[in-house]
């Protein structure tokens, strides 16, 4: 077999064991998600005091991508990404464990910050794979996060209804998605750094390219933040639903987007980035203007099922962006990151100050707005020439005795 096909086979590989590993970050957040009410009571606090807490998260993470960089380049692409999301499955144990206010802040810091790298690792690593075997991939990445979050959600869920202990279920998920997450690691592409490349700064502010694509990512994710948030209130008091079909409206845009994200490299891949971006933009308006203008549930339903297939593709199509945007991938994925999962920690309360001062229709109408800055801005996102496979820099695992 010659090197070339041989090696070809291996990035084919790793793509699949990054995938998993997207699985496993989005099976940490969908477990701890589900479990937050337990946590709460375990810890005493009140619902302001626990919406205090649940701002760290993002306030860690927001610290830590960054680094990221930097701890890749000292120990590898691969060594990196394995410690790294070992360390983000074992943090899933921190929250339960909490008995107070200042502890489940810590805990939800560590938390957050342990995420967030390991976010930009695996994104790094997910941009490298869809340069070497030239096609998107992004979005069936970030659909497997997705699919892993559902996963991870449905047994929480269970865990919950069997009014099982936390601390015993996350012990026992942590202990499960560390395994899976450290052998996918095995077969992930092993990048080095040159000879002669310099370390990346320790902490350093993204790069102008980074903020011009994070700025779409803020729109897409604002719009994401919002519907998962208030879609089932806003039925419920907008259009005064039941509880049930409020709860199914969530439940609908969380799997459009899932579908749309798996589905999304083929569009990609036939209609470019720029193209794709600028009809998402356009199913994001209409679902929007759906919602605001919605007297039904069913004609509001069908709005947030188009803003999720709108918003879907989106923030792959960033980090993929982000990661040929210049000399410094992992810094610019870090940029893009930090400034999405800043959108994702401000739209909800956003969303419920505005709706306090006005109404949630007025609120979504925002959204809508937002929402039109991924047809103007789409251009951003144009597609630099991506990397031969044969890199020198970069190895394969080689499985063969």
């Amino acid at each position: 077999m010659s090197n070339v096909v041989y090696e070809q086979r291996e990035v084919k590989r790793s793509r699949y064991a990054v995938a998993a590993v997207f699985a496993v970050h989005g099976a940490v957040t969908g477990s701890f998600a589900t479990r937050v009410p337990w946590i709460q009571d375990h810890a005493g606090v009140s619902a302001g005091q626990l919406g205090i807490a649940l701002a760290f998260p993002a306030l860690g993470a927001s610290v830590a991508m960054p680094l990221a960089g930097s701890v890749s380049h000292r120990f590898g692409a691969r060594n990196a990404l394995r410690g790294l999301i070992a360390l983000w499955t074992l943090s899933l144990v921190l929250p339960s464990l909490a008995p107070n206010l200042l502890t489940l802040c810590l805990a939800l810091f560590t938390y957050g910050a342990t995420a967030g790298m390991a976010d930009v690792a695996m994104n790094a690593l997910g941009v490298e794979v869809e340069n070497r075997l030239g096609r998107s991939i992004m979005s069936g990445l970030h659909g497997m996060w997705s699919a892993g979050a559902l996963v991870g959600s449905a047994a929480g869920t269970l865990a919950a209804h069997l009014g099982s202990d936390a601390r015993l279920h996350h012990v026992l998920a942590a202990a499960v998605l560390t395994v899976v997450g450290v052998l996918s690691c095995q077969w992930v592409l092993d990048l080095q750094p040159a000879e002669d490349e310099d370390p990346p700064p320790r902490f350093a502010l993204p790069p102008r390219s980074a903020l011009l694509i994070g700025a779409i990512g803020f729109c897409a994710v604002f719009a994401e933040g919002a519907s998962l948030d208030w879609s089932a209130v806003y039925l419920r008091e907008q259009l005064q639903t039941s509880a049930g079909l409020a709860a199914a409206c969530t439940t609908g845009f969380t799997l459009t987007m899932a579908i749309a994200r798996i589905a999304g490299d083929r569009i990609v891949d036939r209609f470019g980035a720029v193209r794709t971006v600028r009809a998402s933009g356009v199913l994001a308006v209409l679902g929007g203007l759906l919602i605001v203008v919605a007297e039904q549930p069913a004609v509001a339903m069908a709005g947030f099922a188009l803003m999720g297939l709108g918003i879907a593709v989106v923030v792959p199509l960033c980090f993929a962006a982000a990661g040929r945007s210049g000399s410094n991938p992992s810094l610019a994925i870090a940029g893009v990151a930090t400034i999405t999962y800043t959108s994702g920690l401000i739209a909800p309360s956003a969303i419920g100050m505005l709706a306090q001062a006005t109404s949630l229709m007025v609120s979504f109408a925002l959204v809508t707005l937002l929402s039109c800055g991924l047809v103007a801005f789409a251009p951003v996102l144009r597609p630099g020439d991506r990397p031969k496979i044969n890199r020198p820099d970069a190895t394969v695992p080689d499985p063969r005795p």
